[in-house]
């Protein structure tokens, strides 16, 4: 019996990865404000840092939002893996709160990016060059900015970056990881499907409002969680150099973002096969955070789903999915000694 003991000891010593736990204290939630540069202009611009904390964590209103974490709450002893999330055309980070509380309770530091020029309050750059080519720009800005803050920096792996892109921001964590749109698809696309307003606001052809811009990918990110992404402008050969695990959401009756040219065309073209869950009958604001009744009230077109969806018990499966997706794609570091996501 001491035999088995001492080899049981010896396997759970050596393969830490193979049980994931909850953490043994519970987290609260932190939140920090990071105020840095827009690379496209220099002028500023804002993102807030979810990170976990062993302060009991309040309720706290941001945006019309309420959202479950205290400002600038002491953050937990450890070191984390750093999750970027890139929000969709003229929306807000914020509209995934639960999804970046949840994921930091878990053990990520989730820094979530309010792009300029193509946000709730400013649309200046909504459909030209310098927003397809500038939103991964500032998503880098922000990592370095996150690595170099002095509050957050001790806490976070620099090797251990992931991507969370919902919609446009999808787009975005495609250029990160290495895709190179082309520019052609999304002028058939548009002749083929006018009435898209959403894909096709310009026609088909983005205001080249700078020629001194190019798709740079980011080599510091190592997976991607994208949902309902914008995909439409990338084919096979210019997927190419997308080598990075992809945990891929689509809701099946979208009729924003089309899952045939998108979700589903991206699932196929991907040069590594992705984990790929489609939700019954969702549509595209099924990934937004559940409503409450003023909300319901103010905005019932982002927050009533088709009947039978449950809006609800989907980010409960989604939490854990991306926990478990960005646990075993970022590889934490167990021999640190330090507490790191989901251990």
């Amino acid at each position: 019996m001491m035999r088995l003991c001492v080899v049981l000891g010896l396997l759970l010593a050596y393969c830490p990865l193979v049980v994931q736990a909850e953490p043994a204290v519970q987290w609260g939630v932190g939140f920090h404000r990071l105020n840095f540069l827009d690379p496209l202009d220099e002028q500023p611009m804002r993102a807030i840092a979810f990170y976990p904390s062993r302060e009991a964590e309040g309720l706290t209103k941001m945006g019309g939002y309420e959202v479950e974490a205290t400002e600038d709450a002491k953050i937990a002893m450890g070191r984390y893996p750093l999750l970027m999330l890139s929000h969709g055309n003229t929306g807000t980070p914020l509209a995934l709160h639960d999804l970046a509380t949840s994921l930091a309770r878990k053990g990520f530091v989730v820094v979530a990016v309010l792009h300029p020029g193509d946000n709730y309050k400013d649309h200046s750059r909504l459909g030209t060059l310098s927003n397809l080519y500038g939103r991964p720009m500032q998503i880098s800005a922000a990592i370095s900015a996150t690595l170099a803050d002095r509050s957050l920096s001790p806490y976070v792996y620099d090797d251990q970056v992931g991507v969370i892109g919902y919609s446009a921001g999808g787009e975005t964590a495609l250029i990160l990881s290495g895709a190179q749109p082309d520019l052609d698809r999304l002028r058939r696309y548009c002749q083929e499907r006018p009435d898209d307003h959403d894909a096709c606001t310009t026609k088909g052809e983005l205001i080249a409002d700078r020629d001194d811009l190019v798709p740079v990918a980011d080599s510091r990110v190592h997976s991607l969680l994208l949902l309902a992404p914008l995909s439409l402008m990338f084919g096979r050969q210019t997927l190419a150099d997308v080598h990075v695990p992809v945990l891929l959401y689509s809701g099946e009756n979208d009729k924003l973002v089309f899952p045939d040219k998108n979700a589903d065309a991206l699932a196929r073209k991907l040069p590594t096969e992705p984990e790929f869950k489609v939700i019954p009958g969702a549509g595209h604001f099924v990934f937004m955070a559940p409503c409450n009744d003023e909300q319901m009230a103010a905005m019932p077109g982002l927050c009533t789903d088709a009947q039978g969806v449950d809006r609800e018990d989907i980010h409960r499966d989604l939490i854990y999915e991306a926990g478990r997706f960005f646990s075993k794609t970022l590889q934490a570091h167990p021999h640190t000694g330090m507490r790191t996501a989901d251990q």
